[in-house]
């Protein structure tokens, strides 16, 4: 399937590469929220080499949409760096974090500044923090047993911040501000978080606000070091000196970021499209499926949707010429239903293995906090499925608009105790 359109390619890719209605619409932030982006995907993955996406006359990417391909491209920062940028919000900007931010750093400086989290985040401690988890989770799905209408999608956005708050030892008070703020940061264009001046003005706003916040919150805590999260970045060396005052900022926002962005949007996923069906009966008639389950929803539900990365030099994917200083995104949703890596892959198998999903990246950047992210989903869903029965809609459901977040950002619900 090989189609050219003159108008939307530049230079000899127009002669190398497949530009079909998928790749046409794949950045629009408006498929995510009402179009069918999964008919996209699978049309992008029946092609024979990658799609050329041109956006204006001077910037377009390449889309990567199989799980082979994405291994190539994620496993290989070499070829494909993360530091001119890595959300497609930035496509041909570079990024003034490159270098200084987990995300926007390539190896080996990545490798140090990750070391102190991993170790923090590694499953152990946070395997001792359960009961905290476990707290937060019960507080937030205690307004569920009222028998009244419930946005599960709203107590989802708050959850992942509790949880990051605690763990960085943020005020309570802060919590709810930082819920908007940092889904701002992800989803600009989203009706509800956007400010009259349009998305970039509501992007620039809502960084300028983390950023202080974080710039704040980091200068106060050098004067009482503790072993919370903030503590251990201050802690932190690169090159022989501690981090600056700039990057303990930018790799706080990134950290919370991180939380905000994945765990929400699995469980909202699940029920948005399991209520009725019958899967989270079976599910709750057997609670010992929950970590495989737990990771079939995250495959399913691909909260993030797209990492973007530049050619470094010129090489090759499946048949398809890249130009060093090229753009690629991953398409995490569609790569997580490659049929080759995942059989019946649209199919919500609760006892699902192996699954090798992607949600989490892969490779250097593979999410640093995907323990925290793990132990927090099985907690919520074995208290939601122990606890509560019969989920039934109670309002019409509300997709984020964004690109780079797969979610949702209303979904009313009622349910019954147990």
């Amino acid at each position: 399937m090989r189609e050219r359109d003159s108008q939307t390619m530049n230079g000899d890719r127009a002669s190398r590469c497949p530009v079909t209605s998928a790749a046409m619409a794949v950045e629009d932030p408006v498929l995510y929220s009402d179009g069918d982006y999964r008919a996209v995907w699978e049309e992008m993955r029946g092609l024979d080499g990658l799609a050329w996406r041109q956006v204006d006359d001077r910037r377009g990417f390449w889309s990567v949409v199989t799980f082979d391909d994405a291994h190539r491209v994620l496993h290989d920062p070499e070829t494909f760096t993360s530091e001119r940028g890595t959300m497609l919000c930035m496509l041909g900007v570079e990024d003034p974090a490159g270098g200084r931010q987990l995300p926007a750093t390539d190896p080996p400086r990545h490798t140090i500044m990750r070391g102190s989290l991993q170790k923090a985040l590694a499953i152990r401690p946070i395997e001792r923090q359960q009961e905290m988890i476990r707290g937060l989770v019960l507080e937030v799905l205690e307004p569920l047993a009222d028998g009244g209408p419930f946005d599960f999608a709203e107590a989802m956005l708050f959850l992942p911040v509790a949880v990051g708050g605690v763990a960085m030892g943020l005020p309570r008070s802060d919590w709810p501000r930082l819920v908007t703020l940092l889904t701002a940061s992800s989803s600009p264009e989203d009706p509800d978080y956007l400010l009259p001046g349009g998305t970039q003005a509501t992007l620039d706003n809502a960084h300028r606000e983390l950023f202080a916040y974080f710039q704040d919150i980091s200068h106060e805590r050098r004067k009482n070091l503790g072993d919370d999260l903030i503590s251990v970045l201050i802690r932190t060396e690169i090159d022989g000196r501690p981090m600056s005052p700039g990057e303990v900022m930018s790799n706080c926002y990134s950290v919370l970021l991180g939380a905000a962005v994945t765990t929400p949007h699995s469980p909202t996923y699940v029920l948005a499209e399991h209520m009725g069906d019958g899967l989270l009966d079976e599910w709750a008639a057997d609670l010992s499926v929950t970590p495989t389950a737990v990771e079939e929803g995250l495959r399913l539900a691909s909260p993030v949707s797209h990492f973007m990365r530049y050619a470094v030099t010129d090489t090759e994917i499946r048949g398809t010429k890249i130009k060093a200083g090229d753009a690629v995104a991953v398409w995490f949703g569609a790569v997580n239903r490659d049929a080759k890596a995942f059989p019946d892959p649209m199919k919500f198998q609760l006892r699902r293995r192996p699954n090798r999903h992607v949600a989490f990246g892969l490779g250097p950047h593979y999410c640093v906090g995907h323990n925290v992210a793990r132990v927090t989903l099985r907690i919520l869903f074995d208290e939601l499925l122990r606890r509560f029965t019969a989920f039934e809609p109670a309002g019409a459901p509300a997709r984020l608009r964004s690109n780079f977040i797969s979610g949702y950002k209303h979904l009313p619900i009622v349910a019954r105790p147990r």
